[in-house]
This record gives C-alpha cells, structure tokens and sequence, in this order.
C-alpha cells in the first residue's frame, strides 16, 4: 500500500515548481526588457531579471537547509503566462500599447509568483523550516516590491499614452473623464459635509 503524501511532501514539490518557473523566467525576462521602448520600464525588467537569478541562488540555499538535493519540476503555470507574453511580442502595437501590455505580462508571472511564494513561506513556518521560511520571505518581498514598481510605471504615464492613443482628438472622449470624475468629486463634498 503506498504511504500518503505529507505537507513536506508537497513543500518539496512547490518548491521544485518554483525553481523553474524561476528559470523560465530568467530567459523569458530579457525578451520583455528588450522589448520595451520605455526606459523605465526597461530598466525595471533587468533589474528584476537580476533579482530573479538572485531568487534561482536563494531556492538553491532553501533545498540546502533542508537537506534536499535542487530539483525543477516543469512549472505549466508560468509556462502559459511566458507564452502569453511571447504571444504580446508578435503583435503589431504603437509603442506605448506594448509597454502597456508589457506591464501586464509582467504583473501576471509576479502575481502568480506572489501566490506561490506566499504559500511555500507560510508551509515553511508551519513545518519550523526557519531559514527555508526567511529566504523565501526575501524572495516574496522583492516580488511584491517589482509588482509595484510595475504598477508605478504603468500609472505614471504609460497606460495614459497607450489610452491617448486609442482616442486621439475625440472631443467626446475629452469630455468623460471631467463626467466620470464628478461623481467622485460630489461624494467627497458629501464626506466632507458630513464630518462636520
């Protein structure tokens, strides 16, 4: 009779999973810098392009501290996501439509490694695998740090290029936003008469 799977067992499994989808990602990250025509934006995919090969060392030191030898297990989730992204690349945007999809692509392997990092730390606590549980920490924490440095891209000006670009010169679409924010302006009033 075969012996059940524990929650190492499982740990031990994500933790496999999670070392290739590092590796695809260090080969995947690159074709995303060159492909962006913002300087920021590039400069955010190479410096995570670093970080990420820091995170391939980190998972290494992780397999060490609990005596199991580094093993990849092929990762299928970050497996669609790259070709989802490759698939981005052959399009036929304007510039800022693809920095804008870039950002995208790149916010879906960080909130699917967001999920995956989550996980192994809280199994790791759980089981009293300290060391294993600080270093995968670090690595979620720079994952969440590179999704919202992503975010800040996208905010600060491209998605606004890419929208201007979809609508230039429509008067109509010049009009809606001072339409959309009126509510927003009408309900702080109301808060704010409220309060006192």
């Amino acid at each position: 009779m075969a012996v059940a799977s524990t929650l190492h067992d499982a740990f031990i499994d994500e933790l496999r999973d999670a070392y290739d989808a590092e590796k695809q990602l260090t080969k995947a990250l690159p074709k995303l810098a060159k492909a962006a025509t913002s300087t920021e934006l590039r400069s955010a995919f190479e410096k995570h392009l670093e970080e990420t090969r820091g995170h391939v060392t980190r998972l290494e030191q992780v397999f060490e501290s609990i005596d199991e030898p580094a093993k990849s297990k092929h990762c299928e989730g970050i497996a669609g996501i790259v070709e989802e992204g490759k698939s981005i690349l052959e399009e036929d945007f304007e510039a800022p439509t693809m920095d804008a999809c870039l950002v995208a692509a790149g916010q879906r392997a960080e909130h699917y490694e967001m999920a995956a990092y989550g996980t192994l730390v809280a199994w790791a606590r759980a089981m009293g695998h300290v060391e294993a549980a600080d270093l995968l920490q670090q690595t979620l924490d720079e994952e969440k740090a590179a999704d919202k440095k992503l975010t800040a891209i996208a905010e600060d000006g491209i998605n606004q290029e890419a929208a201007d670009q979809a609508h230039p010169g429509d008067e109509e679409d010049e009009e809606e936003p001072e339409r959309v924010r009126q509510p927003v302006r009408a309900k702080k009033a109301a808060r704010a008469g409220g309060r006192r």
